[in-house]
């Protein structure tokens, strides 16, 4: 998985994917770009390909910087390795219309101001869990975990 960062206006910005409806697993939902490993490739390649196939982020266009913490997924049980790259901003998604509704971007600062914890219910199972939301957007889950691990590791000016 890919962690797109960039810088504007002195201020960081994640990059974001808001998965179709109709997806098979995790519909709907807001993740970072990624997906499954490729037999021969290692991990960053893995995050890399996958950015690019699912937001047309060219490989050549992000600098790696670093690797989040790996984390797991509940209800699908993935191990899920976040790299964070460095991308320059103003860059023209072009979204896989086979997965992705919508490409989001938010600044960090947005992000922080979002959090909170919230009372969710999936497949009729009540919980209380780590929320980001900016706007209409909802962040929770692996994704809003390895966002508090990335935003932990930053200053909060960041």
């Amino acid at each position: 998985m890919l962690v797109p960062l960039y810088l504007q206006d002195g201020r960081l910005h994640a990059v974001f994917t808001k998965r179709r409806d109709d997806m098979r697993r995790h519909a709907g939902e807001i993740s970072f770009p990624g997906g499954r490993q490729d037999d021969d490739e290692d991990l960053r390649t893995t995050a890399l390909r996958e950015a690019e196939e699912e937001i047309g982020l060219p490989p050549a266009g992000v600098e790696l910087v670093g690797a989040l913490t790996p984390t797991p997924t509940i209800a699908t049980n993935y191990a899920v390795y976040p790299f964070v790259g460095l991308i320059e901003p103003g860059f023209a998604w072009t979204p896989s219309a086979r997965e992705v509704a919508e490409v989001l971007e938010f600044s960090l600062t947005d992000l922080r101001a979002g959090y909170g914890k919230r009372r969710l219910v999936r497949r009729g199972v009540p919980f209380r869990t780590d929320v980001y939301v900016v706007g209409p957007h909802l962040i929770w889950g692996a994704t809003a975990r390895m966002l508090g691990d990335l935003l932990g590791r930053l200053p909060a000016e960041a």
